[in-house]
């Protein structure tokens, strides 16, 4: 019988914790857990750490992660902890060279979007979304979703959790995402399961930008857009009829040029960040705003250059724009310093902010900047040079195993170690044989853990997914099997036949 404090009555009547299990024990119970679980048991005490790296746990996992995976690769005597996470790291990294690759071919109409979900690709091409379902299409079975309801091109696609967007009240429906599209034909789109569920009109042009989270609390969810005509307006998923007549909460005036960035502000859900085309900050709070036009304008700021992208963390706001990541405190809405400077001007810019790094895209190269350095002083210099595109990086990916950037006039996309900034493999975007056309690099770039999608458009439109969790050869192994069978003689080679 267990007692208040976690504790159970032995045979002989007295009180056994569970800190008086052998390790055997506690390794058993902890192979019922999650590996997150389990990655926090073995932070609790030095016993809890012995029974968590226990190769009784870690050798199950291993197996059903990685069943045709042979272990006898790793290093002898190496822990099955230490296997595992060596083995997913790798494949984290892309650092294998037989990944599962799947082509999609479309007709040849440029690639404005492209989104990796659980189980879909999701791509836009003028005014059509496109949803490829991954298994049927590996499988060679009917895989595609058309979505036809814009009349005009797409211009942002979003993918929120069902649950949490909260637009439906049944229990059996909180599972998988929502789609969540804008265009030129001035309004925003919510889809379901292949399926137009919400149509929110109210912009006076076309709908140029949508948050990249939702504002406000749980159980009361708003979607923010920004427009050509200058507004910012809000929008509750969870408002009834199809044509969305009731969803408009506010709108937002003061921008004076068209919105170009939507953003949540890190700090607080109710702050709503927005940049115009003049490179105009504007900051909202969506508790004042109502539907009576009411400005909630708190915070008001400005940089140099036209913006490619911003992003906020905590209480800073990062603007790429021009030639620099600009920082500014939202407290305040002072620069408090550049974060980067990519001459002569940014394509692109992406954060890793647990690791204070920022990656941007400049011309022929993207590079790798520490926040913390940016800080100390005037001078920048980056912790990277990432060297070997061609044209512009247009396309950046960052997350704590890697960096994926890539663009428009590449054959390549390349991937990077995130802590080093090496180069650890570099993934055709197109077709040996269609190399000789300039058109083919990457024009659309999504990336998902050990999954990635990429699209370029030619003489038709493709769209290649890869998958590297089951890949087996690894770039470096690979490379040494190359360069032995080069440097190796003809009589070293033919020797084994001799025998």
């Amino acid at each position: 019988m267990e007692g208040s404090s976690g504790s159970s009555t032995n045979e002989h009547g007295g009180s056994t914790t569970i800190t008086e299990l052998d390790i055997d024990s506690l390794a058993h119970c902890a192979s019922y857990l999650s590996l997150q679980d389990i990655s926090n048991m073995a932070m609790t005490c030095k016993l809890f750490k012995r029974a968590a790296y226990s190769d009784s746990i870690w050798h199950p996992l291993f197996r059903e992660k990685w069943p045709e995976e042979m272990l006898c690769q790793y290093s002898p005597g190496a822990q099955m902890r230490e296997a595992y996470l060596a083995r997913r790291r790798a494949i984290m990294q892309f650092s294998f060279v037989d990944p599962l690759v799947a082509n999609f071919y479309t007709e040849a109409r440029p690639f404005s979007h492209v989104l990796l979900g659980k189980d879909d690709i999701i791509f836009s091409q003028g005014s059509l979304v496109e949803i490829l379902k991954i298994e049927n299409f590996i499988k060679g079975k009917d895989c595609l979703v058309s979505l036809r309801d814009h009349n005009a091109r797409i211009t942002c696609m979003r993918l929120f959790p069902v649950n949490e967007a909260a637009f439906t009240k049944s229990e059996i429906q909180r599972d998988g995402s929502i789609l969540i599209t804008s265009s030129c034909d001035h309004t925003v789109r919510l889809w379901w399961k292949g399926s137009c569920l919400r149509s929110f009109k109210g912009h006076n042009g076309p709908v140029s930008a949508l948050s990249d989270k939702l504002l406000g609390d749980k159980g009361h969810k708003l979607l923010a857009s920004g427009g050509e005509d200058g507004t910012v307006r809000l929008w509750s998923l969870s408002a009834s009829g199809k044509r969305g007549q009731h969803a408009l909460s506010a709108t937002l005036h003061g921008h004076e040029k068209p919105v170009k960035f939507v953003t949540v502000a890190g700090h607080k859900t109710s702050l709503l960040i927005s940049i115009a085309i003049d490179s105009k900050i504007r900051v909202w709070d969506s508790t004042l705003a109502s539907a009576s036009r009411t400005s909630t304008c708190v915070g008001m700021a400005s940089v140099p250059g036209a913006a490619v992208g911003i992003k906020s963390f905590e209480y800073m706001l990062y603007i790429a724009a021009g030639s620099s990541v600009h920082a500014i405190d939202l407290r305040t809405m002072k620069k408090s310093f550049t974060a980067a400077v990519c001459q002569p001007h940014l394509y692109s810019f992406e954060m890793l902010p647990s690791r204070s790094l920022v990656c941007t895209g400049g011309s022929n190269r993207a590079l790798l900047w520490d926040i913390r350095k940016s800080q100390e002083g005037p001078k920048l210099d980056p912790i990277a040079e990432l060297e070997g595109h061609n044209g512009p990086v247009t396309h950046v990916h960052m997350d704590p195993y890697k960096m994926v950037t890539g663009g428009p006039d590449d054959f390549y996309t390349n991937v990077w170690d995130v802590e080093t900034g090496t180069l650890v493999n570099s993934l055709n975007c197109c077709d040996s044989e269609e190399l000789s056309n300039v058109s083919m690099g990457c024009h659309a770039m999504a990336v998902d853990g050990c999954r990635m999608v990429t699209t370029r458009c030619g003489d038709d439109g493709l769209v290649r997914f890869r998958d590297f969790n089951n890949a087996s050869c690894s770039v470096s192994s690979y490379e040494d099997e190359v360069a032995s069978k080069f440097w190796k003689s003809k009589t070293c080679l033919d020797s084994d036949s001799d025998d």
